[in-house]
């Protein structure tokens, strides 16, 4: 018998060590394999036995619901897992090993297609890499949705005794996981993306930036890079191939503007974590001064996919100029939160009402925050604005990193500006004015608001303006996203406690 069993830190959080221990002591005969998540987080922990070639699902399975598992009889039932709706409608590319693969298995993630794509390039040119990259419109999906082909030409075309490829791991944004997720789930298609983008641009050495907060995505990580030097998939010679490229993985310290990629190359150098005026870029000089591709996970682990599937077969999902899939992550006040990987197009309304089930505790949605800490909130008005870079920003919004967070209608939008601005603040680098003292005086000017002075929401206004212009990274610029909108789609919220005060 064959059971497998997430070891994703989101089903271990919700048990799933508890029930993996009862599973061995009520079937000490079956092979426990361990996996990733399928990003159904409301059926964690998801117990999944093979039956008849068919993984089939059960869930959200405590330790008292073993028995029943083991002898067919249990309510928590769910049926063949690929046969699920949140499975069947999404488009797995990034994400498809993720849930299905023992992490550290090597054999495994070749059995499911992994090396195909970077066998394919060994075979390429630098050039020809790149233009592959261009060719299928890949774009950041860290935040900024800049074009990966053009920042891997620049990177190419630098004259530099060593290159370097930085993956930004520092997935910091409140409601989003994509990047953990997959890290745990399937480590060693980040690896291969980042040989690949070493082969295109011409760096033998790499670096991932991991968060400390992520403890098990260090562990798996690490201990993929230490299976892929130990089988030749890293070192002097990949793949046999007389190219080389290696990696290590950092530990950041915990710093939210780590994230931006200036602060994480002053990090990663071992100097303090602070914005650096640009230009130079970190494309012509990057880490240590060298010309550095830096990278989201996500990015870089859809790199193998382009390569296996051809740029143009990527480039056929989307919409507009976002080509390739998204991968949503819903959380907050919803139902059904989790991971969902789509083409770009897909509707806000239908992620929070068809695939999340509305809000977890049955009230109206009142807005959803798209893109993080630093995203706008979106009104129901806006639920048919489609995903994707261009659509959204015409929206007034950002995706960022794809987390929507949702919020009913209990949610005072007030609070949730001010929350914006205390966050710039605790969080800022220090290097800007605007973001430094700016996000203190919004907070103080919230406050002002709130007790009903009538000056304050102009005041405001030109102060988020200031910020917007004058900050040095998207932590200060970006923090006016959710205060505005907040003002501008939710003005209730803020006049009745100036009509309270009168």
């Amino acid at each position: 018998m064959k059971i497998y069993v997430p070891m994703d830190s989101a089903a271990k959080a919700l048990g799933a060590e508890d029930v993996v221990a009862a599973l061995r002591a009520a079937a000490p005969e079956a092979e426990i394999i361990r996996t990733g998540s399928r990003g159904m987080i409301w059926l964690e922990p998801l117990v999944e036995v093979e039956i008849d070639g068919l993984r089939h699902g059960f869930g959200p399975a405590e330790p008292g619901d073993v028995a029943a598992i083991l002898d067919g009889s249990s309510a928590k039932a769910l049926g063949p897992v690929e046969a699920l709706d949140w499975m069947q409608r999404q488009t797995r590319l990034t994400f498809a090993r993720v849930g299905v693969v023992d992490p550290l298995s090597l054999a495994d993630y070749e059995a499911h297609g992994g090396l195909l794509g970077l066998k394919r390039a060994l075979g390429m040119l630098g050039q020809q890499i790149v233009e592959e990259v261009r060719t299928s419109g890949l774009r950041g999906r860290g935040g900024a949705g800049f074009p990966t082909g053009i920042k891997w030409q620049t990177v190419h075309d630098a004259e530099a005794a060593q290159k370097y490829i930085v993956c930004n791991a520092d997935e910091g944004d409140s409601g989003t996981f994509a990047d953990r997720m997959l890290m745990e789930g399937d480590p060693f298609t980040l690896i291969e993306g980042m040989i690949i983008a070493g082969l295109g641009v011409g760096a033998t050495k790499g670096y991932v930036y991991l968060r400390s907060e992520y403890p098990d995505a260090i562990a798996v990580m690490s201990r993929a890079v230490e299976i892929a030097r130990t089988t030749g998939l890293l070192g002097a010679d990949v793949l046999g191939s007389g190219r080389a490229f290696d990696m290590e993985i950092r530990k950041g310290a915990g710093a939210y503007v780590c994230g931006e990629e200036t602060s994480l190359l002053n990090s990663l150098e071992g100097k303090r974590g602070v914005v650096r005026a640009k230009p130079p870029l970190p494309a012509l000089e990057g880490f240590l001064g060298r010309p550095t591709v830096v990278n989201n996970v996500i990015s870089l682990a859809t790199v193998p996919v382009i390569f296996e599937k051809g740029a143009q077969a990527y480039a056929d999902f989307g919409l507009g100029r976002s080509r390739g899939t998204v991968t949503l992550q819903i959380a907050g006040n919803v139902a059904r939160g989790g991971l969902f990987e789509t083409a770009f197009g897909i509707t806000l309304g239908e992620v929070v009402n068809d695939l999340g089930g509305g809000s977890a505790s049955g009230h109206p949605v009142k807005a959803v925050q798209v893109g993080g800490p630093l995203g706008a909130y979106m009104p129901v008005s806006k639920f048919d604005t489609p995903l994707g870079y261009e659509e959204f920003d015409q929206a007034g919004g950002l995706i960022g990193h794809a987390g929507l967070t949702v919020f009913d209608d209990s949610t005072d939008m007030l609070g949730m500006a001010r929350f914006a601005m205390e966050f710039c603040a605790v969080e800022s680098c220090g290097k800007c004015t605007p973001c430094r003292i700016g996000a203190v005086r919004g907070v103080e000017t919230i406050d002002r608001i709130a007790q009903g002075d009538p000056t304050a929401l102009p005041l405001l206004t030109d102060l988020c303006e200031t910020m917007k212009d004058g900050s040095l990274c998207a932590l200060g610029g970006f923090t006016p996203f959710p205060v505005m909108s907040a003002v501008t789609h939710f003005p209730d919220d803020f006049a009745r406690l100036k009509e309270a005060a009168e």
